[in-house]
């Protein structure tokens, strides 16, 4: 059972216990970290000699410290003008990341140096300071050593008191092959040979502003870049591949102008003097906010004119402008503690939109906000096994379970809902007053709220937390009546949460009508559980809307009439692009809960027919391809499939094949959205075409644009043999750019053979996949159909080792298991699933697994109760009217 249907989410999730946890004690506390690291790139290890300036503040015979896969060699500690002291014992608490110095007397009060010299591992894990294998331009392999810290994997490449309020300046010097670049967060002072191997170079950075573990950088490769400066003379390069600086440009732009946006919105200038973003081959996120030397994927940073599609532009204008937000929010004021982790990414997660939206405003980038970000947080929130936006954190096994859709994107969304309740001018009022109280500082959620509602003057913190400290929302149920005050016709609307014993809300309400769609008539804060709204000299024939913009958290069920009325407003476009998509999401989410039948919903998107709004289709195609993986597992598939290709067909038709004079972004993501959907469901016009280009595209006589690539890779596959993969995996190997592999191996699981699935997931796991992209292969696999999912299953199963031993401890173990199980919609496979990963245990995963087990049951009660409705509704459809 869909779990808000009666309880609006409020019950507690029942986790396993959690493992005691200590913070560190703080009697010694670090000032500056002198660290220099010297890596081997032919054996993979790495020398270091720490030399902190500490404050002891309290007498003790011992220092604890965060460590991990280190070995210490020697220790020692020097009060300010007395002598040294040898550390006598090291004790490592490896479960715990720790690592305890004992010293034969007590260390006094006062300022002194820790020396410890230590060896480690690059390891290839994608954490901590790691190998990234990368090809040189004639092909030969080789290593460049990188590091990944946040959110807790500093502790792998030097002793440090890694936790986020533990700051600390860093003065770093890398010792490195002469021939190779070297990075870090802030600029090189001096460079000179190194006396002990002339190989080798000294490279030493300037001191950094004071600042937390997870934030330092390090980088030694082999990189071109290209330079640019912003209007305010901030340094910014971007850092590409040997012989792809060229591919760096459009990072640039966006950087340049967006640095100047973050000063201006934030009235607080970027602290450093430069900003390196560079780009890493293997690299398990999609980037990360290191103060000054922001490290990404390739495919989220690089930029190829000829080959990169519309979908990759905005996916790096929105990664760079997320990363950028950081170096504000969360570098120069931090989280106190894990806890307050979505207030970091909550909010680079909402303005990396207003960013992209400022820098390109063609891309409509707010409507799309709300099906990538609002809609998908609303889907994971409605779940019983949700979590609260705040969590309260201990271990540091328990930080990667909430780098999730939770922290990012409905942190995001209330965010979003906070800055309109507030309005743009005393939120930034209120973002000035806390940067410039907290900064180089640490702070919490109360922080912001108080500094908002200082500059506001609302209840930001009494709203906000009912937000943040409770899972699930609200589902507004809105009835509406006609009443009589002499001599006008008024509207009576009757607003209520439903849900027994229901947590309560302070929900921002705010009501349209068609007389202006675009603005909103009425706003009323709604705390209590129901309210009555009039809205003054309303005819029945207008309709009203609740939630325009599509901004508070939350879903509405309307009752018939009001629907029946909103539907013209779908059909002649009246209702704004961002609204027809909201109601659409809302109803398709109702009918999953059982709370309206899903014919209702399939009624309401036969209205789209006239629907020029690319992100509309996306949201539309989306749930339709939901309802397409659900129906699989019934006798009346290829129903839905007609369904899809009669809704697809008239927008397919009147956008054709080729881009034409005058077209923009929107149009190309819209007719690949178009093409991949007809294709995929078999439209034979268009399966046709995509087969007859992409021979041309194979034999080199007409190249497939990159935006076409996607559907017509897609189409052909899903409708092809052992010929057109073996040709798919040779365009794979023959592919210069990360872009178009990652664009290959996302749909090679389309394809329908059984013994061809299973060498597409073979193929997964081989050296011509990067690891970080293997997750999206075996996705790609169980995505495309009941079959593929089936063997996805077993192949996780069976390579279950090495797929834990590679992503362990990471985000991307939970993206592949939800990737693979989230689809299946038989009760018995919720068992299966859950009784697998009680005996093969992976920590960082517990909530997605309990996530996914309960997906899979409401997928399965979901068929159960509307299946037959749906087949008879199909069925009639082809019935002619007499």
């Amino acid at each position: 059972m869909y779990a808000f249907m009666h309880s609006l989410l409020y019950s507690l999730v029942t986790m396993p216990e959690r493992r005691p946890f200590v913070r560190l004690p703080t009697d010694v506390y670090p000032v500056n970290y002198g660290l220099c690291l010297k890596p081997d790139l032919i054996d993979f290890t790495f020398e270091g000699k720490l030399e902190a300036a500490v404050e002891v503040r309290q007498g003790t015979n011992q220092i604890v410290m965060n460590c991990a896969d280190i070995d210490i060699i020697t220790a020692s500690f020097a009060p300010e003008g007395g002598e040294e002291i040898n550390a006598t014992g090291f004790n490592y608490q490896n479960e715990d990341e720790k690592v305890t110095l004992s010293f034969p007397s007590a260390l006094q009060k006062g300022l002194g140096t820790l020396k410890i010299d230590f060896v480690g591992e690059l390891n290839d894990k994608m954490k901590g300071f790691y190998r990234s294998k990368y090809a040189t331009p004639s092909g030969e392999i080789r290593y460049a050593a990188v590091t990944q810290f946040e959110a807790t994997d500093a502790r792998r490449a030097f002793p440090c008191w890694d936790e986020p309020a533990i700051k600390a300046t860093f003065d770093i010097t890398l010792i490195v092959p002469k021939d190779r670049v070297a990075l870090s967060n802030m600029n090189v002072i001096d460079r000179k040979p190194y006396p002990e191997d002339d190989s080798l170079v000294e490279v030493k950075f300037a001191t950094t502003p004071i600042m937390s573990t997870y934030l330092v950088a390090i980088v030694i490769g082999e990189y071109d870049f290209v330079e640019g400066q912003t209007s305010d003379g901030v340094t910014v390069r971007v850092y590409t591949p040997v012989g792809k600086a060229e591919q760096g440009k459009f990072a640039l732009e966006v950087a340049t102008k967006t640095l100047p946006f973050y000063k201006d919105y934030f009235s607080v200038p970027y602290p450093l003097p430069k900003i390196d973003l560079i780009a890493i081959a293997d690299f398990a996120a999609g980037a990360m906010e290191n103060w000054g030397l922001v490290t990404y994927r390739e495919t989220a940073l690089l930029i190829d004119p000829k080959n990169s599609c519309a979908s990759s532009r905005q996916w790096v204008a929105l990664v760079v402008g997320h990363e950028l937000a950081h170096q504000w929010f969360g570098n120069l004021v931090t989280m106190e503690w894990w806890t307050h982790l979505w207030l970091n990414e909550g909010f680079a997660s909402w303005i990396e939109y207003l960013c992209v939206d400022h820098c390109f405003p063609e891309y409509d980038i707010w409507t799309q906000f709300v099906s990538a970000d609002y809609t998908r947080a609303l889907d994971l929130d409605a779940l019983d096994n949700s979590h609260p936006i705040e969590v309260n954190v201990g271990h540091p096994s328990e930080v990667d379970e909430i780098f999730d859709a939770i922290s990012y994107s409905k942190g995001a969304s209330v965010i979003r809902m906070l800055h309109n309740y507030i309005g743009d001018e005393d939120f930034r009022k209120g973002m000035n007053a806390y940067l410039l109280k907290f900064q180089h500082k640490n702070a919490s959620t109360e922080d912001l709220w108080d500094c908002l509602e200082q500059a506001s003057g609302k209840p930001i913190a009494a709203v906000m937390n009912s937000w943040t400290k409770q899972m699930g929302f609200p589902i507004i149920v809105v009835d509406q009546e006609q009443v009589w005050w002499f001599p006008l016709r008024h509207s009576r609307i009757n607003v209520c949460m439903i849900g027994e014993d229901c947590p309560s809300w302070m929900i921002p309400i705010s009501i349209c009508t068609s007389e202006d769609p675009s603005c909103s008539k009425i706003k009323v804060l709604l705390d209590q559980p129901e309210s009555a709204v009039t809205i003054p000299n309303l005819g029945p024939d207008k309709w009203v809307k609740i939630n325009p913009g599509t901004i508070g958290f939350y879903r509405i069920q309307y009752s018939s009439a009001m629907l029946e009325s909103l539907l013209p407003g779908i059909r002649d476009l009246t209702l704004l692009p961002v609204d027809r998509l909201g109601l659409q999401n809302d109803l398709f989410s109702l009918s999953r809960a059982g709370m309206i039948s899903t014919v209702e919903v399939l009624k309401l998107m036969e209205a789209f027919e006239n629907e020029p709004n690319y992100t509309v289709w996306s949201d539309l195609s989306c749930n339709l391809g939901v309802l397409s993986s659900l129906l699989s597992y019934t006798d009346f598939h290829e129903e839905i499939q007609e369904f899809i290709r009669n809704l697809f067909t008239p927008i397919g038709l009147k956008l054709g094949w080729d881009s034409k004079p005058g077209e923009g972004h929107l149009d190309a993501l819209l007719r690949g959205l178009v093409l991949g959907k007809l294709g995929k469901a078999g439209h034979k016009a268009t399966l046709d075409e995509a087969r007859r280009r992409f021979k041309q595209h194979v034999e080199g006589k007409q190249i497939l644009p990159a935006d076409l690539r996607s559907p017509v890779y897609l189409t052909v596959l899903k409708h092809g043999d052992s010929s057109t993969l073996d040709t798919m995996l040779k365009l794979h190997k023959q592919a210069d750019m990360q872009e178009e592999k990652n664009r290959i191996e996302r749909v090679l699981g389309a394809i329908s053979a059984p013994e061809l699935i299973q060498r597409v997931l073979t193929f997964a796991l081989s050296d011509e996949v990067r690891p970080q992209d293997t997750v999206s292969v075996i996705g790609g696999v169980a995505g495309s159909s009941k079959q593929g999912r089936k063997a996805a299953w077993k192949f996780v199963k069976d390579n279950w080792e090495e797929l834990h031993n590679r992503y362990q401890g990471g985000f991307l173990i939970s993206r592949l298991i939800k990737l693979t199980v989230d689809g299946f919609a038989i009760d018995k496979m919720a068992a299966e699933v859950k009784s697998f990963f009680e005996s093969h245990h992976a920590p960082a995963a517990e909530r997605t697994v309990q996530q996914c087990c309960e997906n899979i049951l409401l997928n399965a009660a979901w068929l159960k109760r509307d299946a037959e409705d749906i087949h008879q509704y199909l069925v009639q459809r082809k019935v002619p009217p007499v």
